[in-house]
């Protein structure tokens, strides 16, 4: 499809990936910050005399002559580097212009799988629109398969023709202006597949089954962004003879995997919380035991309507005592839960057992769903066409036959 030279020549379309700063303080977060977005991954072709500027530094075309594919190319002011990739079509879904709402990885891959498209394929698409789905089938068919691709805008239809000669797919594509929904595709009997992704769906479905093969099991997709489009799809499947209708959703759930410091295992904080307990009931017990004494000794000291008074008051002194050493333990326990985390790993504890294992590493792999999930694209509904059974044979023919 693109250049398979080693080395990046004059005409040549290159991916243009611009790093972003690491977003995280922890070491070795490089290339979890590194994310390919829109704006990040650009399409340049390689012409002599001219510069691409960007917030990274100014480039010339020229000084992108002759290095390898995939080398880091410092910019002139010494301020910025990009990355000079080999376009691939996972590269172009996001550096490609956008005429058109387009397909993303994640749908791709799973239409790729369930249409069983692979090489020496034949696949219809209707609706080129900017060409993602196009250049990603093309490369699953290879040089042995077909792509037939139908567009009803004469506008998108020119460009995207102009795109696929540039970039080697005209023998493995073939577009057509054309509108499928009302004169239905150029091809009888042929694909082994077929994409759809019109506003109306449905009123091509006919036509579909017209053009899939019936000598196999074929197989049919609808990329529809509302549901009622898909309740109007599936009756028109099933009125069309489909089986095996299913429909999917498919949903991006990103994950951040950064390195970060280790956690103190729960053992090491509970070991701790028994020693601060067993502190504090042993104080517990110092005080008890200092009150009773002082009250044994008033008792042999004064007389007994004295000493029953003072015991009174040196009970409700021992009462309040007790509360108080009850509320100082409350606040010591969270005092000691907070400080819990900063136990040492491997530090031995004051009985002298080991609070963790020394062969702990020092940092540990951490993951979590990115703050930014992708949310719905479109429904897409699949469906099989069974090949067709041969009628049986009359009676008089069989016996003839046999004769």
């Amino acid at each position: 499809m693109w250049s398979t030279a080693r080395q990046v020549a004059a005409g040549d379309l290159v991916i243009v990936w611009l790093v972003s700063p690491p977003r995280s303080s922890y070491p070795g977060n490089f290339l979890s910050s590194c994310t390919q977005t829109r704006d990040m991954v650009q399409s340049l072709v390689v012409t002599p005399g001219k510069e691409f500027n960007s917030r990274y530094g100014d480039y010339r075309h020229s000084d992108l002559l002759g290095i390898p594919y995939g080398s880091k190319v410092g910019s002139r002011t010494g301020k910025g580097f990009v990355h000079i990739l080999r376009p691939t079509p996972e590269l172009w879904t996001l550096a490609l212009p956008h005429r058109t709402q387009i397909l993303y990885l994640a749908d791709i891959a799973f239409i790729t799988s369930w249409l069983h498209i692979r090489p020496g394929s034949t696949v219809i698409e209707a609706g080129t629109g900017s060409g993602s789905f196009t250049h990603s089938i093309a490369r699953s068919v290879g040089a042995t398969g077909r792509v037939f691709s139908y567009e009803f805008h004469e506008t998108r239809a020119s460009k995207a023709a102009e795109e696929f000669a540039r970039h080697g797919m005209s023998d493995i594509v073939t577009l057509t202006h054309r509108n499928v929904c009302k004169n239905g595709f150029t091809v009888l009997d042929t694909a082994d597949s077929v994409f759809l992704d019109l506003p109306a769906p449905w009123e091509a479905i006919e036509h579909a089954k017209v053009a899939l093969r019936k000598d196999r099991t074929a197989r049919i997709c609808c990329f529809s962004p509302c549901i009622e489009q898909v309740l109007r799809t599936v009756s028109a499947l099933n009125d069309a003879g489909f089986t095996d209708i299913t429909m999917y959703e498919t949903l991006l759930r990103p994950h951040e995997v950064n390195q970060g410091p280790r956690l103190v295992p729960i053992s090491a904080v509970a070991d701790k919380l028994k020693l601060a307990e067993r502190g504090r009931e042993d104080k517990r017990q110092r005080q008890i035991a200092a009150s009773r004494a002082r009250y044994v000794e008033k008792r042999k000291r004064g007389d007994s309507a004295n000493a029953d008074a003072g015991a009174d008051a040196d009970a409700d002194t021992l009462e309040a005592k007790k509360l108080k050493t009850a509320g100082d333990d409350h606040a010591q326990a969270q005092v000691a839960a907070s400080e819990a985390p900063d136990v040492a790993m491997g530090e031995a504890l004051e009985d002298g057992t080991p609070a963790a294992d020394d062969a702990v590493p020092a940092m540990q792999i951490l993951s979590r769903v990115s703050k930014e999930v992708r949310g719905h694209t479109s429904f897409l509904t699949f469906a099989c066409l069974l090949p067709a059974l041969a009628p049986p044979a009359p009676k008089g023919e069989t016996s003839a036959s046999s004769a």
